[in-house]
């Protein structure tokens, strides 16, 4: 494996491979494995507005139960990482309100499926906002955006092996 860097905006693209987007590229070593050490397991946990509405979107994007539901989680299998949604208030007041819920694009999540052009249609009519249809990107994949119910930027692309 080795990392390409150019100049311009980091994309995780095929292969596994990083990639900019323009400029000269310069070819240097990947290490082998990642230095910090391993990691067993990854979860991405998304702060929700409503808990209950975010898990009826996400069931119905992902067309999948949730592996936990209770109140203050919800998780989603995604085959190798969970999805979490988790009220932001409750975040709020496990870290002692060091930190604020926010709004807007504060994450992207960014999901290869082989039904992506249904999950996009999916996540339109469970109550996102579609932003752009499913249509080939400059890195290579074919992609569609949406946001979730609470403002976070859901990407759908068809893996590679599907185009």
């Amino acid at each position: 494996m080795e990392k390409v860097y150019r100049t311009g905006k980091l994309e995780y693209a095929l292969l596994r491979r990083w990639t900019w987007r323009s400029g000269p590229v310069r070819h240097l070593p990947a290490p082998e494995r990642w230095q910090g050490g391993r990691v067993d397991a990854a979860e991405f946990i998304l702060y929700v507005a409503d808990q209950a509405r975010a898990t009826a979107f996400y069931r119905h994007v992902l067309a999948a139960e949730p592996v936990l539901d209770v109140p203050g989680m919800t998780e989603f299998d995604l085959g190798g990482a969970t999805l979490g949604l988790m009220p932001a208030a409750d975040m709020e007041d496990l870290l002692a309100r060091q930190i604020r819920g926010g709004t807007g694009q504060r994450c992207e999540l960014y999901l290869r499926r082989a039904d992506a052009a249904a999950a996009l249609a999916r996540a339109a009519a469970g109550g996102g906002q579609l932003l752009d249809g499913l249509r080939d990107r400059s890195w290579g994949e074919r992609v569609g955006y949406a946001l979730d119910p609470d403002g976070h930027v859901l990407a759908l692309a068809v893996p590679p092996a599907a185009l």
